[in-house]
């Protein structure tokens, strides 16, 4: 299984309902998502950078992304588990639960905030 890193930078503070995890507020500055595709990695990549109006908002991130203040400022890829490198990367939790819902090493969350 591969895994992603998306760097994020937010503009300004942004208030957003992240699906049914709830109603947040993200400060601005620079975060780090990770996350992984069991196949079609570039595919998943491709769809996170799209701003087509039309993308049915399904991830947390998503709903992130979709935010006109967010923007992916770099890419990566790995060839290591997505928790673990996730659990290597350092940030703050600001949404607990986010792109982790379905973690199995018990994660916060698979955003960070770095400042």
């Amino acid at each position: 299984m591969q895994s992603y890193q998306l760097h994020i930078h937010i503009s300004d503070n942004i208030e957003i309902q992240i699906g049914k995890l709830g109603k947040f507020t993200f400060p601005r500055g620079h975060y780090i998502y990770t996350g992984s595709a069991k196949k079609n990695i570039d595919e998943r990549i491709k769809r996170h950078q799209s701003n087509s109006s039309d993308k049915k908002l399904h991830w947390h991130i998503d709903f992130l992304l979709n935010d006109k203040n967010a923007k992916i400022i770099e890419v990566q890829k790995f060839d290591k588990e997505e928790c673990i490198l996730n659990q290597e990367t350092c940030g703050e939790t600001i949404v607990a639960g986010f792109g982790s819902s379905d973690c199995k090493n018990k994660c916060k969350s698979h955003l960070k905030y770095l400042g």
